[in-house]
């Protein structure tokens, strides 16, 4: 049995605010640190969105004043949304992040002023394959940022600590006024995932 197969305080936590998952609270954190959506106006994209709590938080931060696009393989669930999901402000494109066809979807409906990536990948117990794996769709992400992002913009994004993440905080800071690391009080114990902040995209 994983030991993650029982819920633990972020996750029922999670249910009784009507998320289907604890990820909304590392949004949140970040959110409440950094400001991602203190001045949003506009459109943002969620990378790896399912199950959707971290489109729902965008959804219900922004208003009926923004939208979201959001990208994932598997279906958002549908048990807490109350009909956000069915707005037209939103927009979701079930397929492949890294593919062409879902990329050239997605560009299309930017520019954005907020992208987001919460995309894990099927892990495999060995860290280093993981991290390599994680860094990989992170800097999938990145690539969206550097196309898509509007200037001003913000780009969150998951990375799995360890093989050459470094590498990509650098990059950041290169696009962005403020590149940052932060790890959020409700990731696991244990986990050795972060997250990195872009703050203010360049012109």
């Amino acid at each position: 049995m994983s030991q993650y197969s029982q819920p633990d305080f972020w996750s029922l936590k999670a249910r009784k605010e009507g998320y289907p998952a604890r990820s909304v609270y590392k949004l949140k954190e970040i959110d409440e640190k950094f400001g991602v959506f203190k001045r949003f106006c506009g459109k943002a994209l969620d990378l790896g969105a399912a199950p959707g709590s971290w489109s729902l938080y965008t959804l219900r931060r922004v208003g009926a004043a923004g939208s979201l696009a959001a990208v994932d393989l598997s279906p958002l669930s549908r048990q807490y949304d109350k009909g956000l999901f069915d707005k037209e402000n939103f927009r979701f494109l079930q397929g492949d992040m890294t593919s062409m066809e879902i990329r050239d979807a997605a560009l299309a409906l930017g520019p954005f002023n907020a992208v987001l990536c919460d995309a894990a990948p099927a892990t495999t117990g060995n860290s280093a394959i993981d991290a390599i794996r994680s860094l990989a769709l992170s800097e999938t992400a990145f690539e969206y940022a550097e196309s898509a992002l509007a200037q001003g913009g913000v780009f969150v994004v998951k990375v799995f600590q360890g093989g050459d993440s470094a590498s990509l905080l650098k990059r950041i800071r290169g696009l962005f006024s403020q590149g940052r690391s932060f790890k959020p009080q409700s990731c696991r114990k244990g986990s050795f995932e972060t997250y990195y902040i872009g703050l203010g995209k360049k012109s």
